[in-house]
């Protein structure tokens, strides 16, 4: 794999640094890897183009705002990133703006602190003395949304945020980002879905910043990229199986329910098959009943799942540009991904997180 195959240059103006006033007038890239046919038009529009037995599954995981202020015992200031897709039990990792050491605290308030308790390079672990409820009840107190580096001059406000960087339907917090793909829909679109018998199923996979970092020699070598927690409800993932053997066609709405079902799909087949192939697999069940998985899905790659995905523009020599490029050749796509982002660049499509997006059939 050459990750260089994975670069191309992005002008300032096609970097988004808010979304579109309503959601779902980003604009809409369609690409029929079938009849090797481009259509540009409106989000609003997405229904007009999924197949019609088909369904969708979204993730409904909830950024919390984690990235705050705090005080050192000395008195200093310090901005910490709470990694709160990675608790176990009282610990996580965070990631600071200055220097820390092993043994101090750093404290959100008079009541509550974390105890610094290792390092790894700029990443230091630490243990909290309140539960998680409480803990998330403080970020939504004083927090900021965790947006990414390229997004650190959008004019939006803290409560604008908090508003605009969360899915319509987010439910389960836990996200140190967002599911962007998602960002797009409205009520008024869902209500379009629905007259056209677009059911929606939910499942929930916790972002981690991980999502943002660039590959390296090391995940190329293990063929595995950061952990991320995902939960599927045993009930809905068997009727999403039910529906693929119906022969309904599956909408992936991001890369991180592509992620989240391929993970299971690829776990469920080794339960079944009692064979023991961990270094493929997903790891086994938490305590929490969340799942993690390490899978670094990039070409070539048998997709079990997923039928049709929706997805954003996505940063050069990122994981996640080797997997939609993995689903295009997948479905034997005439067209590479990078000539596919250039032309959406010469027609002012918008990128990354706030930006638009890439319906591929």
């Amino acid at each position: 794999m050459n990750v260089s195959n994975y670069s191309y240059f992005l002008p300032e103006k096609n970097l988004a640094l808010e979304p579109a006033v309503s959601r779902d007038t980003s604009k809409l890239f369609v690409y029929d890897t079938k009849n090797d046919q481009i259509v540009l038009d409106r989000f609003y529009n997405l229904h007009k183009y999924l197949p019609k037995d088909s369904f969708m599954v979204m993730n409904n995981t909830k950024v919390l705002p984690a990235r705050v202020i705090m005080k050192k015992e000395s008195g200093g200031k310090v901005e910490a990133l709470i990694l709160v897709n990675e608790i176990i039990k009282n610990t996580l990792p965070i990631i600071v703006d200055r220097r820390i050491t092993v043994g101090e605290k750093i404290y959100f308030d008079d009541k509550h602190f974390l105890e610094i308790l290792s390092q790894n390079k700029n990443i230091f672990e630490v243990r909290f003395s309140f539960t998680k409820k409480i803990l998330f009840s403080i970020l939504e107190k004083y927090g900021m949304m965790p947006i990414p580096p390229y997004l650190k001059k959008s004019p939006l406000s803290r409560e604008e945020l908090l508003k605009k960087y969360q899915t319509i339907f987010a439910k389960n917090s836990g996200s140190s980002a967002a599911p962007t793909a998602s960002l797009h829909f409205t009520d008024k679109l869902f209500r379009k879905l629905d007259r056209d018998g677009i059911s929606r199923l939910f499942i929930t996979l916790h972002v981690g910043m991980g999502t943002f970092a660039p590959i390296n020699e090391e995940n190329i070598k293990r063929k595995k990229l950061h952990e991320e927690y995902f939960e599927i409800d045993e009930n809905i993932f068997e009727t999403i199986n039910s529906l693929k053997k119906e022969g309904k066609k599956l909408v992936a709405v991001g890369t991180t329910v592509v992620r989240t079902l391929e993970s299971k799909a690829r776990y469920q087949r080794y339960l079944n098959k009692k064979q023991n192939t961990k270094e493929d697999l997903p790891s086994p069940h938490m305590e929490n009943s969340f799942e993690k998985t390490d899978l670094f899905i990039f070409p070539p790659y048998d997709f079990k799942m997923v039928d049709v995905l929706i997805t954003n523009f996505h940063l050069p020599k990122s994981s996640l540009m080797m997997l939609v490029d993995a689903f295009l050749r997948y479905k034997g796509a005439k067209k590479e991904l990078v000539e596919l982002y250039n032309i959406a660049i010469k027609n002012d499509f918008r990128f990354y997180s706030f930006g638009d997006a890439m319906l591929i059939l």
